[in-house]
């Protein structure tokens, strides 16, 4: 999709387009396609990658006979830029949760958190978090969590390709990632804490690109489904 698309007559819905979309904050990634495929009156529509309703940014919607592109844009490699605080913990590792632990972390400097960028990057073993949609005996992980149950889940094999620090007043941090499919931003933040010893929780999260396609071409939602509903 490219912003020189500006009425619905440029796009051919059925036939298939690939959609670069803003996801909203607190929505879900079924969300949005369910109410993009209400406006565009297309059955086939699907994402290529989900994005946690506190995060947002880049989400890719796929129609038509485009969806077959979805699991080759799923493999692409993800670029996020997100925020951590430090000094303490919620089980859902991010703001679904409220505070569960507190620690000082006074004694942290600008130099122990910049040391530990490398032992971040590159081929890493990482657990998904319990509140995750990843599949445990055949259940979404977050329905148990939510439940208060213990899950066991498996580390697996992603790949950091970029990890840098762009800003620092602790007890925020602010960085930037480019990542393999199947990472999750919030157990490095979660994992992260640890290595530093007072805990972390991810506050801010957003997609900025997905292979070669930017959140910088996206359309707003909103934008979006009333440029559509304008040509209706």
């Amino acid at each position: 999709m490219s912003k020189r698309k500006q009425r619905r007559e440029d796009f051919d819905f059925a036939a298939g387009e690939v959609l670069l979309i803003d996801k909203p904050y607190e929505w879900t990634s079924f969300d949005v396609v369910n109410k993009v495929r209400y406006a565009v009156k297309v059955k086939k529509v699907g994402h290529a990658g989900t994005l946690d309703p506190l995060a947002t940014g880049l989400l890719i919607l796929c129609t038509g006979k485009m969806t077959k592109q979805i699991q080759y844009i799923q493999a692409e490699e993800k670029e996020y830029v997100g925020q951590m605080v430090i000094g303490e913990t919620r089980p859902s590792v991010d703001m679904e949760t409220e505070v569960d632990s507190t620690t000082d972390y006074s004694h942290i400097t600008e130099e122990d958190v910049r040391k530990l960028l490398p032992e971040f990057t590159g081929l890493i073993q990482q657990i998904p978090p319990a509140h995750s949609a990843v599949k445990v005996g055949g259940k979404r992980a977050y329905n148990a969590a939510r439940e208060g149950k213990e899950i066991k889940i498996d580390p697996r094999e992603v790949e950091i390709k970029e990890l840098e620090i762009l800003h620092i007043d602790f007890p925020t941090i602010d960085f930037r990632m480019v990542c393999s499919k199947g990472t999750y931003v919030r157990s490095f933040v979660r994992d992260f804490g640890e290595k530093l010893g007072v805990g972390a929780y991810m506050s801010g999260l957003r997609r900025t690109r997905i292979g070669e396609h930017k959140l910088t071409d996206a359309y707003a939602l909103d934008k979006f489904i009333e440029m559509i509903k304008q040509e209706q």
